[in-house]
């Protein structure tokens, strides 16, 4: 290439530069064409800090400025001046998560370059390869969430377009003006007075008022919390935790410490200064501590970035340990998943700590407001959709299978869709936007009143293997893509007819937020229901984390429990729970067996591997096993711990009884009392955690609350509130 072809393309980054914006360069052609332009444009300048995104190691980039988008995550928290893509070889293919991420880290004046082929959009690329579950391959799916880029990308005039072996074409941006300064009018240390404020807040943190900082990506929110750390060092705090999903996303806060205390030293993930130190622990290993009573208590204080990332039980464990706490969070993140935790874990908040405060930055520091780039990675990945407003009461909802195709390209639909997703799911991602166009077997259903969605069912196929295959997967010989449900109960519960037979699981399902618990949820699952039995499917089932309000609902809906995961899930901090409900003949036969087979191993993995399941989840476990009445040897044993002397310990079989026949009414699964007496009598809770949860001293004191509990239970009241406890 000659400097010339170059000219239009370096003018445009001298425009991008002095307006403090990044550019995203789309270039088109056959995959060697664009290797060789993109080359030329990367040894063509001085890029400081360039990176070359690919499925495999390219002649001429040195290793360490490669990268396989599947380690994207990896450069979080760094920044760049070139990225290039390449979703044009036939070995890569555009990778959503990895797009969204490594725009972020573009500071101002950075080029994102995109190599795509010239009709990108009219087939599957190679990234497809993990959207093709059993039996369908890549190349057999649509590609309609290809095309939608390409056709976002065309009509966008922002767009730098560039065909190999022609020069780039300039693209329309406004006049160039001198770049607005950063300031913070009040703070040297502070680049925007939405920074200062933030850090203000954080050095001010109150006991039982956590403080939740909100910020789209590049507007400062990490080095706030680093700027915050000196200056509380500075005034004599003696420890501060600092946690995150992963260490790199605390880089910039680490970073800021030592230029604000440059008599510090960094050794490892801690940093210490004259008698103060903050030290980073993993999400896991805090909890771990937290639970030993190793970390927290009065006075100590707790740091959490990118805390949408980090599963809410653990935030909610934290809220209890650490009196004073801040969480940090990426709204409109490339996970997508801040408007989900935005608004469930405030719900959290509310109920736990009522005088919790908010604090929301809003300037850009990375790049400066208006950033071209900012706003298309937004609108293609669809990382700042918001559900549109819900219909007044007074409309009649009604059913509508949609039409994919016409999905993909009714933008203002597709956009209210994703954006209900979001809200009401604690992760939704760039790709689940990709599995929602181009998903093989995927089915959605909305519940709309006018123009506006009043809820959606999305749903996807299993099943259907041949009996050979069943076999092998059944005995752990073959894993082949997909088919979560049918794949999990053939292998963990040994029924191979999981995956003979054809299944359906509903993969999400959304109702707003202030449309719920008026029916929306029950009526999308009825649908699916009658659906699936036109559609001649046997069983219809689901799986989420395993918390109170979910299982409740998916009860009421007639679905039951059929597998429970041993450990907790990385995304929810909760076990994985699948309940179905039988659409068929064959659906029926293979509930009864799947049910007969989890209650009998549930005693046991509640007395195991479940020791530290929610106690409420238990009790709405128990309520689905069949319950018989009390006999009199039960009675004598249960009268013995609540009128006499009994150790409780010594009738613990009188008490599950008691507890499984209280938990087959709806009073009992609302019964906190009920849950505490299970979580002592199958899972083996030690006094001590039940006496910081009833608020009494010790053994004695838990005895006597079993005691009157179990009075309380047998006479046919509620049971005894933890509020009541040692009255």
């Amino acid at each position: 290439m000659t400097p010339d072809r170059l000219a239009p393309l370096q003018e445009t980054r001298r425009r991008l530069g002095q307006q403090r914006w990044r550019g995203l360069v789309w270039l088109t052609g056959a995959a060697d064409a664009c290797r060789r332009e993109a080359l030329a444009l990367w040894q063509g300048d001085d890029w400081p800090s360039p990176l070359w995104v690919a499925a495999e190691p390219v002649e001429g980039i040195e290793a360490s400025r490669w990268l396989p988008a599947a380690k994207a995550r990896t450069r979080l928290g760094g920044e760049q001046d070139l990225v290039v893509m390449d979703a044009v070889s036939a070995e890569s293919g555009f990778d959503p998560e990895a797009f969204g991420a490594l725009a972020g880290t573009l500071r101002a004046g950075g080029l994102l370059v995109l190599m795509t082929p010239s009709d990108w959009g009219a087939r599957p690329d190679a990234d497809y390869r993990r959207l093709a579950e059993h039996p369908w391959r890549a190349e057999q799916l649509s590609a309609r969430y290809l095309a939608r880029l390409a056709r976002l990308l065309r009509a966008d005039e922002r767009v730098i377009h560039w065909t190999a072996g022609e020069a780039p074409a300039r693209p329309c941006l406004p006049e160039a003006a001198p770049a607005a300064a950063l300031s913070s009018d009040a703070d040297a240390d502070c680049l925007t007075r939405d920074q200062a404020e933030a850090v203000a807040r954080l050095t001010r943190l109150r006991r039982r008022r956590p403080l939740v900082l909100t910020a789209d990506r590049g507007r400062g929110k990490t080095a706030a919390l680093g700027i915050a750390c000196a200056r509380l060092l500075a005034a004599g705090e003696s420890e501060i935790l600092v946690t995150a999903p992963r260490p790199s996303a605390v880089a910039e806060l680490f970073e800021r410490l030592a230029v604000l205390c440059p008599e510090g030293q960094r050794c490892g993930n801690a940093f210490a200064a004259g008698y103060g130190r903050v030290a980073f622990l993993p999400p896991d290993a805090l909890a771990q501590l937290a639970e030993q009573g190793e970390v927290g208590g009065p006075g100590r204080l707790l740091l959490v970035d990118e805390a949408a990332a980090i599963p809410a039980p653990l935030l909610g464990r934290w809220l209890d340990v650490f009196p004073r706490i801040a969480f940090a969070t990426t709204l409109h993140g490339y996970e997508g998943s801040g408007r989900g935790f935005a608004l469930r874990f405030r719900e959290r908040l509310a109920r736990q700590t009522p005088d919790w405060r908010a604090c929301h930055l809003a300037e850009p520091i990375r790049w400066a407001e208006g950033d071209p780039l900012e706003a298309l990675t937004s609108r293609l990945l669809l990382l700042d959709a918001e559900p549109a407003a819900s219909p007044s009461a007074a409309e009649t909802p009604a059913l509508r299978r949609l039409d994919r195709d016409a999905l993909a390209r009714d933008e203002p639909r597709l956009r209210a869709l994703f954006g209900l997703l979001v809200q009401a799911h604690y992760r939704t991602t760039p790709a689940d936007l990709r599995r929602l166009l181009d998903g093989p077997g995927v089915a959605i259903t909305v519940l709309e009143a006018g123009p506006a969605l009043q809820g959606v069912v999305v749903s996807g196929d299993e099943g259907g293997f041949a009996a050979g295959l069943a076999e092998q997967v059944a005995r752990g010989e073959r894993r082949p893509r997909g088919h979560l449900l049918a794949q999990s109960l053939a292998a963990h519960a040994g029924e191979r007819e999981a995956l003979t037979a054809r299944l359906r699981r509903v993969l999400r399902i959304a109702v707003p937020a202030e449309r719920r618990r008026h029916g929306a949820g029950r009526r999308l699952v009825e649908a699916e229901v009658a659906r699936a039995r036109r559609d001649g499917i046997e069983l219809l089932g689901a799986s989420f984390g395993a918390e109170p309000g979910l299982q409740a609902f998916w009860q009421a809906a007639g679905f039951r429990a059929v597998r429970l995961g041993l450990t907790r899930e990385t995304a929810t901090g909760e076990h994985a729970l699948m309940v179905v409900r039988p659409t068929g003949p064959a659906g029926q036969r293979l509930v009864e067996r799947l049910q007969a087979r989890f209650h009998r191993q549930l005693p046991g993995l509640l007395a195991f591997e479940l020791a530290e399941l929610v106690p409420a989840v238990v009790v709405g476990l128990l309520a689905e096993a069949p319950a018989a009445p009390l006999g009199d040897e039960d009675r004598r044993d249960l009268d013995d711990v609540a009128f006499g002397h009994r150790e409780p310990a010594l009738a613990r079989p009188a008490l599950q009884a008691l507890v499984r026949w209280r938990a087959s009414s709806r009073a009992g699964r609302q019964d906190e009392a009920l849950a505490l007496l299970a979580a002592w009598a199958f899972q083996g809770r030690e006094a001590a955690w039940l006496a910081a949860r009833l608020g009494v001293s010790g053994k004695r004191g838990v005895q006597a609350w079993l005691r009157e509990a179990v009075a309380r239970l047998l006479d046919g009241e509620r049971g005894l509130s933890p509020g009541e406890a040692g009255r």
